[in-house]
């Protein structure tokens, strides 16, 4: 018993060395839990946070709700008295982009160095925020660091949707779904920033509610930071449990992309262009078809290749659930590009 105690004294001794040696010093971190509606997740979210290491008992971490009515605010406010280091930010503008912003003009201070995005609806690994600092220290000229997303789900539909969206055909190539290599990178899931980009390029621009990311990026690069990829940083994110809710996402994303687009005057990449004019020919051979009927030739072909899909999932996932991945490729490409379509015709004030 006597050396179970000696053992547990030296791991807490060795844990206080570490902080004390740390090139960045917890109150210097602030951690952004943008949150509107996350009453199931967001305590096992900021306890995942700071119950999984000593560094973030002393980390400031501020909570921007969006007018939460599901009892979001209660809970957060109730884990203040456990955890002083917790803040709760009202964000009027509801967006995650507003409230992240928000959250840095009132709770970072003079000391602040590293901003930490979090998501309500995520359970962190032990350690994260550290590795997020850790990155940083070893990359002093990333103005940004990105991680990766491993997409999970627990019913059938989502477990079919992590499947594809982790596939070049979900997902593109996207090097922060599912990747395994770190390097500088274009753009990625943000895990944090330095405070001093984040201010020169003025942060997020609120008025975007999906794609801010991107964007923020981009605007990054036009100032000379760059952006590195830790594909050690990874965070398990959970798919929509419905196709409607999978087609809202990928609808949102869609038109985001379209907005940063169209605001910095920007050339599409061929991985975004594929669904935009791959729906356009759909929708052609349809009304040709009126007329012509061989031009269902493309669509029943695409058809065969989503049935395609659905059969090799449910072969690799060894599960029937993976028939489900042709309907969700289905929503990937043709939500996003509507999406796309619909923001590029509206323009970019488009709402």
């Amino acid at each position: 018993m006597n050396s179970f105690v000696e053992f547990s004294r030296d791991i807490i001794e060795a844990e206080k060395l570490m902080i004390s040696t740390f090139s960045v010093r917890p109150d210097e971190v602030l951690v952004v839990i943008p949150a509107l509606n996350e009453a199931t997740h967001i305590e096992a979210c900021i306890r995942s946070i700071i119950e999984s290491d000593p560094f973030c008992e002393g980390v400031k971490i501020a909570v921007a709700d969006g007018g939460s009515t599901d009892g979001t605010q209660a809970i957060v406010d109730r884990m203040t008295r456990e955890f002083p280091n917790i803040r709760l930010v009202d964000n009027p503008d509801k967006v995650q982009s507003a409230g992240i912003n928000k959250a840095v003009s009132v709770v970072a201070d003079k000391r602040t160095q590293i901003i930490v995005r979090c998501d309500a609806h995520a359970v962190y690994p032990e350690g994260y925020v550290r590795r997020v600092v850790e990155t940083f220290a070893a990359h002093p000229e990333a103005g940004s660091v990105v991680g990766v997303l491993d997409s999970q789900g627990e019913n059938c539909f989502q477990r079919a949707s992590s499947w594809i969206v982790d596939t070049p055909l979900g997902s593109g190539g996207s090097a922060h779904r599912g990747g395994t290599e770190s390097g500088w990178v274009d753009h990625g899931h943000h895990a944090g920033f330095r405070i001093e980009w984040f201010r020169h390029i003025g942060g997020y621009d609120a008025s975007f509610s999906h794609n801010e990311d991107a964007e923020y990026d981009h605007r990054l690069g036009l100032a000379g930071g760059r952006v590195w990829l830790d594909a050690g940083l990874r965070t398990d994110y959970v798919m929509r449990p419905t196709p409607r809710g999978l087609w809202l996402q990928y609808w949102r994303y869609g038109r985001g992309r379209a907005r940063t687009i169209l605001k910095h005057r920007m050339k599409p990449r061929l991985r975004q262009m594929v669904p935009a004019v791959s729906l356009a020919i759909q929708l052609l051979c349809l009304l040709v078809a009126l007329a012509w009927p061989p031009a269902l030739g493309i669509p029943v072909f695409y058809f065969g290749a989503l049935v395609a899909t659905s059969v090799v999932a449910a072969y690799q996932m060894r599960s029937a659930c993976g028939l489900w991945a042709g309907v969700a490729e289905f929503i990937i490409h043709n939500a996003w590009a509507t999406g796309f379509l619909w923001q590029l015709a509206k323009g970019h004030r488009g709402k």
